[in-house]
Protein backbone atom coordinates (compact mmCIF):
# COMPACT_ATOMS: atom_id res chain seq x y z
CA UNK A 1 0.00 0.00 0.00
CA UNK A 2 2.51 2.33 0.90
CA UNK A 3 4.71 1.57 -2.46
CA UNK A 4 1.48 2.60 -4.37
CA UNK A 5 0.99 5.66 -2.85
CA UNK A 6 4.39 6.91 -2.75
CA UNK A 7 3.99 8.54 -6.65
CA UNK A 8 1.09 10.21 -5.19
CA UNK A 9 -1.63 8.72 -7.61
CA UNK A 10 -4.74 9.87 -9.12
CA UNK A 11 -6.54 6.34 -9.47
CA UNK A 12 -5.12 3.89 -6.54
CA UNK A 13 -6.81 0.08 -6.90
CA UNK A 14 -6.91 -2.23 -3.86
CA UNK A 15 -7.07 -5.51 -4.22
CA UNK A 16 -7.97 -6.95 -1.29
CA UNK A 17 -5.06 -5.08 0.85
CA UNK A 18 -6.50 -5.92 4.26
CA UNK A 19 -6.71 -9.80 3.95
CA UNK A 20 -4.15 -11.16 6.15
CA UNK A 21 -4.40 -8.03 8.69
CA UNK A 22 -6.20 -8.49 12.17
CA UNK A 23 -8.75 -6.40 13.14
CA UNK A 24 -7.63 -3.34 15.37
CA UNK A 25 -4.37 -3.25 12.28
CA UNK A 26 -7.16 -3.25 9.37
CA UNK A 27 -9.02 -0.42 11.01
CA UNK A 28 -6.04 1.92 11.06
CA UNK A 29 -4.92 1.04 7.81
CA UNK A 30 -7.99 2.21 6.19
CA UNK A 31 -8.26 5.09 8.28
CA UNK A 32 -4.74 5.75 6.67
CA UNK A 33 -5.72 5.15 3.15
CA UNK A 34 -8.93 7.44 3.92
CA UNK A 35 -6.91 9.96 5.09
CA UNK A 36 -4.32 10.21 2.20
CA UNK A 37 -6.97 9.77 -0.18
CA UNK A 38 -9.29 12.51 0.83
CA UNK A 39 -5.81 15.28 1.59
CA UNK A 40 -4.51 14.59 -2.05
CA UNK A 41 -8.42 13.94 -3.79
CA UNK A 42 -7.47 10.60 -4.74
CA UNK A 43 -10.16 8.14 -6.24
CA UNK A 44 -10.14 3.97 -5.18
CA UNK A 45 -11.39 1.77 -6.87
CA UNK A 46 -11.36 -1.18 -3.48
CA UNK A 47 -12.10 -4.80 -4.03
CA UNK A 48 -12.70 -6.87 -1.23
CA UNK A 49 -15.13 -9.92 -0.23
CA UNK A 50 -15.52 -8.05 2.98
CA UNK A 51 -18.54 -6.00 3.02
CA UNK A 52 -17.56 -5.14 6.59
CA UNK A 53 -14.72 -3.08 5.31
CA UNK A 54 -15.89 -2.01 1.90
CA UNK A 55 -18.52 -0.37 4.37
CA UNK A 56 -15.80 1.52 5.82
CA UNK A 57 -14.47 3.40 3.47
CA UNK A 58 -16.82 2.70 -0.54
CA UNK A 59 -18.91 5.98 -1.23
CA UNK A 60 -20.66 3.47 -3.64
CA UNK A 61 -20.91 0.15 -4.72
CA UNK A 62 -20.66 -2.36 -7.44
CA UNK A 63 -21.63 -6.39 -6.37
CA UNK A 64 -20.22 -8.82 -8.96
CA UNK A 65 -21.31 -12.45 -9.87
CA UNK A 66 -19.99 -14.41 -12.47
CA UNK A 67 -18.22 -12.24 -14.27
CA UNK A 68 -21.33 -9.74 -14.44
CA UNK A 69 -23.11 -6.80 -12.33
CA UNK A 70 -25.63 -7.88 -10.09
CA UNK A 71 -26.61 -4.44 -8.24
CA UNK A 72 -25.04 -0.83 -7.97
CA UNK A 73 -25.69 1.87 -6.02
CA UNK A 74 -24.82 4.65 -3.13
CA UNK A 75 -23.16 2.24 0.11
CA UNK A 76 -25.85 3.13 2.31
CA UNK A 77 -28.60 1.90 -0.29
CA UNK A 78 -26.73 -1.69 -0.86
CA UNK A 79 -26.32 -2.08 2.93
CA UNK A 80 -29.57 -1.14 4.21
CA UNK A 81 -31.71 -1.79 1.23
CA UNK A 82 -30.45 -3.89 -1.49
CA UNK A 83 -32.76 -4.76 -4.53
CA UNK A 84 -31.28 -8.06 -6.01
CA UNK A 85 -31.48 -11.32 -4.61
CA UNK A 86 -27.98 -12.11 -4.53
CA UNK A 87 -27.15 -8.44 -3.00
CA UNK A 88 -29.83 -9.85 -0.13
CA UNK A 89 -27.94 -12.87 0.01
CA UNK A 90 -24.74 -11.04 1.31
CA UNK A 91 -26.09 -9.36 3.36
CA UNK A 92 -28.17 -12.00 5.27
CA UNK A 93 -24.45 -14.24 5.55
CA UNK A 94 -22.87 -10.79 7.64
CA UNK A 95 -25.46 -11.63 10.36
CA UNK A 96 -23.91 -13.83 12.70
CA UNK A 97 -26.25 -16.98 13.67
CA UNK A 98 -26.77 -17.58 16.86
CA UNK A 99 -24.53 -19.81 19.33
CA UNK A 100 -26.27 -22.15 20.52
CA UNK A 101 -23.64 -23.08 23.49
CA UNK A 102 -24.27 -26.34 23.89
CA UNK A 103 -21.28 -29.05 24.53
CA UNK A 104 -21.04 -32.02 22.60
CA UNK A 105 -20.38 -33.99 25.64
CA UNK A 106 -19.45 -37.89 25.47
CA UNK A 107 -21.81 -40.32 26.87
CA UNK A 108 -20.59 -40.21 31.22
CA UNK A 109 -18.60 -37.86 30.37
CA UNK A 110 -15.05 -40.36 31.64
CA UNK A 111 -13.16 -39.79 28.11
CA UNK A 112 -10.39 -37.29 27.90
CA UNK A 113 -10.56 -34.17 25.87
CA UNK A 114 -9.67 -34.84 22.34
CA UNK A 115 -7.13 -32.67 22.48
CA UNK A 116 -5.41 -31.29 25.17
CA UNK A 117 -2.49 -28.53 25.06
CA UNK A 118 -0.82 -28.68 28.54
CA UNK A 119 2.23 -25.98 29.44
CA UNK A 120 3.61 -25.56 26.03
CA UNK A 121 6.12 -23.32 24.89
CA UNK A 122 7.55 -22.85 21.57
CA UNK A 123 9.37 -20.30 19.27
CA UNK A 124 12.04 -19.59 16.57
CA UNK A 125 15.89 -20.08 16.76
CA UNK A 126 18.28 -22.02 18.36
CA UNK A 127 17.23 -23.70 21.43
CA UNK A 128 18.99 -21.98 24.75
CA UNK A 129 20.38 -23.52 28.07
CA UNK A 130 17.33 -22.75 29.75
CA UNK A 131 15.48 -25.35 27.49
CA UNK A 132 14.15 -22.60 25.34
CA UNK A 133 14.16 -21.02 21.78
CA UNK A 134 16.17 -17.84 21.26
CA UNK A 135 13.16 -16.07 20.09
CA UNK A 136 9.93 -17.44 22.34
CA UNK A 137 6.49 -16.52 21.06
CA UNK A 138 4.23 -19.28 23.39
CA UNK A 139 4.72 -18.99 26.90
CA UNK A 140 3.16 -21.85 29.05
CA UNK A 141 0.19 -22.55 27.12
CA UNK A 142 -2.46 -24.41 28.12
CA UNK A 143 -5.99 -25.43 26.33
CA UNK A 144 -8.54 -27.70 26.05
CA UNK A 145 -10.66 -29.03 23.24
CA UNK A 146 -13.62 -31.85 23.47
CA UNK A 147 -15.46 -33.49 20.65
CA UNK A 148 -17.59 -31.95 18.78
CA UNK A 149 -16.77 -28.60 20.33
CA UNK A 150 -14.63 -25.71 18.01
CA UNK A 151 -12.20 -23.47 20.16
CA UNK A 152 -11.90 -19.82 18.88
CA UNK A 153 -7.85 -18.40 19.46
CA UNK A 154 -7.88 -14.62 18.16
CA UNK A 155 -5.33 -11.95 18.89
CA UNK A 156 -3.56 -8.90 16.82
CA UNK A 157 -0.90 -9.82 14.42
CA UNK A 158 2.13 -11.42 16.30
CA UNK A 159 0.17 -12.52 19.19
CA UNK A 160 1.23 -16.45 18.77
CA UNK A 161 -1.79 -17.72 16.94
CA UNK A 162 -0.28 -19.24 13.72
CA UNK A 163 2.85 -20.36 16.35
CA UNK A 164 -0.21 -22.38 18.00
CA UNK A 165 -1.53 -24.11 15.18
CA UNK A 166 1.98 -25.12 13.77
CA UNK A 167 2.82 -26.20 17.31
CA UNK A 168 -0.36 -28.73 17.55
CA UNK A 169 -0.06 -29.69 14.04
CA UNK A 170 3.46 -30.60 14.60
CA UNK A 171 5.50 -28.21 11.94
CA UNK A 172 6.89 -26.81 14.97
CA UNK A 173 7.64 -28.87 17.93
CA UNK A 174 7.21 -27.09 21.29
CA UNK A 175 10.25 -26.41 23.70
CA UNK A 176 8.36 -27.20 26.58
CA UNK A 177 4.95 -29.06 27.57
CA UNK A 178 3.06 -31.74 25.86
CA UNK A 179 -0.18 -31.82 23.50
CA UNK A 180 -2.57 -34.89 23.60
CA UNK A 181 -4.90 -36.34 21.45
CA UNK A 182 -7.47 -38.55 23.13
CA UNK A 183 -5.46 -38.69 26.40
CA UNK A 184 -2.08 -39.76 24.51
CA UNK A 185 0.88 -37.66 23.89
CA UNK A 186 1.40 -36.83 20.47
CA UNK A 187 5.02 -36.44 19.12
CA UNK A 188 6.14 -32.59 18.71
CA UNK A 189 7.50 -33.57 14.98
CA UNK A 190 5.49 -34.43 12.20
CA UNK A 191 8.41 -36.19 11.18
CA UNK A 192 7.79 -38.47 14.67
CA UNK A 193 4.37 -38.85 14.64
CA UNK A 194 2.19 -42.00 13.20
CA UNK A 195 0.37 -42.55 9.43
CA UNK A 196 -2.83 -42.76 11.37
CA UNK A 197 -1.88 -39.55 14.02
CA UNK A 198 -1.05 -37.18 10.74
CA UNK A 199 -4.75 -38.19 9.56
CA UNK A 200 -6.26 -36.80 12.47
CA UNK A 201 -4.74 -33.67 13.11
CA UNK A 202 -4.61 -31.69 9.44
CA UNK A 203 -4.15 -27.48 9.51
CA UNK A 204 -5.59 -25.23 6.53
CA UNK A 205 -3.23 -23.06 5.91
CA UNK A 206 -3.28 -19.65 5.68
CA UNK A 207 -1.17 -18.60 2.88
CA UNK A 208 -2.24 -21.07 0.16
CA UNK A 209 0.05 -20.38 -2.07
CA UNK A 210 2.73 -21.66 -0.10
CA UNK A 211 0.46 -24.86 1.20
CA UNK A 212 -0.06 -26.14 -2.88
CA UNK A 213 2.74 -27.27 -5.25
CA UNK A 214 3.16 -25.29 -8.49
CA UNK A 215 3.90 -27.84 -10.22
CA UNK A 216 0.57 -30.15 -9.84
CA UNK A 217 -2.57 -29.71 -10.77
CA UNK A 218 -5.56 -29.57 -8.54
CA UNK A 219 -6.63 -32.69 -8.80
CA UNK A 220 -3.18 -34.20 -8.33
CA UNK A 221 -3.23 -32.48 -5.24
CA UNK A 222 -6.43 -33.41 -3.98
CA UNK A 223 -5.38 -36.92 -4.53
CA UNK A 224 -2.36 -37.35 -3.15
CA UNK A 225 -3.89 -37.29 0.51
CA UNK A 226 -6.81 -39.70 -0.81
CA UNK A 227 -4.11 -42.37 -2.18
CA UNK A 228 -1.67 -41.79 0.83
CA UNK A 229 -4.57 -42.05 3.56
CA UNK A 230 -7.61 -43.75 2.57
CA UNK A 231 -5.93 -46.29 -0.30
CA UNK A 232 -7.92 -44.89 -3.09
CA UNK A 233 -7.26 -45.23 -6.59
CA UNK A 234 -8.95 -44.77 -10.17
CA UNK A 235 -12.82 -44.03 -10.37
CA UNK A 236 -12.96 -44.03 -6.65
CA UNK A 237 -10.46 -41.49 -6.45
CA UNK A 238 -11.59 -39.31 -9.12
CA UNK A 239 -15.54 -39.36 -7.88
CA UNK A 240 -14.06 -38.55 -4.37
CA UNK A 241 -11.81 -35.35 -5.55
CA UNK A 242 -15.40 -34.46 -7.67
CA UNK A 243 -17.28 -34.66 -4.69
CA UNK A 244 -14.57 -32.79 -2.49
CA UNK A 245 -14.44 -29.50 -4.89
CA UNK A 246 -18.05 -29.50 -5.04
CA UNK A 247 -17.91 -29.24 -1.19
CA UNK A 248 -16.12 -26.49 -1.31
CA UNK A 249 -18.18 -24.66 -4.46
CA UNK A 250 -15.68 -25.56 -7.27
CA UNK A 251 -16.35 -26.26 -10.67
CA UNK A 252 -14.70 -30.39 -10.90
CA UNK A 253 -13.20 -28.50 -14.31
CA UNK A 254 -10.97 -27.08 -12.15
CA UNK A 255 -8.98 -30.03 -10.96
CA UNK A 256 -6.88 -29.91 -14.31
CA UNK A 257 -5.98 -26.27 -13.03
CA UNK A 258 -2.49 -25.64 -12.06
CA UNK A 259 -2.78 -23.03 -8.45
CA UNK A 260 -1.03 -20.53 -10.39
CA UNK A 261 -4.89 -20.68 -12.59
CA UNK A 262 -6.48 -20.13 -9.47
CA UNK A 263 -7.77 -17.06 -8.20
CA UNK A 264 -6.67 -16.22 -4.49
CA UNK A 265 -10.22 -17.56 -2.88
CA UNK A 266 -10.41 -20.57 -5.21
CA UNK A 267 -6.47 -21.76 -3.91
CA UNK A 268 -7.50 -21.17 -0.40
CA UNK A 269 -10.73 -23.70 -0.84
CA UNK A 270 -8.18 -25.98 -2.51
CA UNK A 271 -6.43 -25.80 0.55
Amino acid sequence: AAMALIGDPKIVIFDEPTTALDVTTQIEVLRAFKSVMRARRMAGVYVSHDLAVVAQIADRIVVLKGGAIQEVGDTEKILHRPSHPYTRQLMAALELAPHAGARAAEAGGKRPPLLEVEHVSAGYGPIGKDGRPAHTVLSDISCRLERGENLGVIGESGSGKSTLARAIAGLLPPATGAIRLDGAVLPGSVAARSKDQLRRVQIVFQLADTALNPARPVGDILGRPLRFYHGLRGAALEARVAQLLDMVRLPVAMRHRLPSELSGGQKQRVN
